[in-house]
């Protein structure tokens, strides 16, 4: 290997990530345009989060949902787009918070995010979502 083949290579590797992220991110989203709180999950964890948000809006909360649809790249594009004064958001995760931290690089400072998660086979359910989200806002 000659001196600077590395680097070439790490260079075009990251021009073809970069080409990626801007092409290939993925979400699916739900009642966005007027959401105070928008849910963000994906998997098993999204479908009941679709649950709670249809009994949120059938109560007079309006409620979101971003649905990463590719976690890699994150849809950072869409958050740009619904962050405004008074919205905040909500990871919803079977885990201990790995998707979080793309939420809030996402929102970038510009919103609250907060996190309510279960591991070890523990599933958070609608009611605990509906709760989290009253206590919130």
């Amino acid at each position: 290997m000659r001196d600077g083949d590395l680097e070439k290579a790490n260079i075009l590797l990251q021009k073809k990530y970069k080409a990626i992220q801007a092409k290939e991110q993925r979400h699916e989203g739900i009642n966005l345009g007027d959401a105070k709180i928008i849910m963000v999950a994906y998997g098993t964890m999204a479908r009941i989060a679709k649950g709670a948000l249809n009994t949120l809006r059938q109560k007079g909360i309006k409620a979101g949902l971003i649905r990463p649809v590719s976690l890699w790249p994150f849809p950072e594009k869409i958050f740009a787009k619904v962050v405004k004064p008074g919205v905040k958001f909500l990871a919803v995760e079977m885990s201990y918070g790995q998707m979080v931290e793309d939420v809030r690089l996402a929102v970038n400072g510009k919103a609250p995010v907060e996190f309510l998660g279960r591991a070890g086979g523990g599933i958070p359910s609608e009611g605990e979502i509906i709760s989290k989200i009253k206590r919130l806002l």
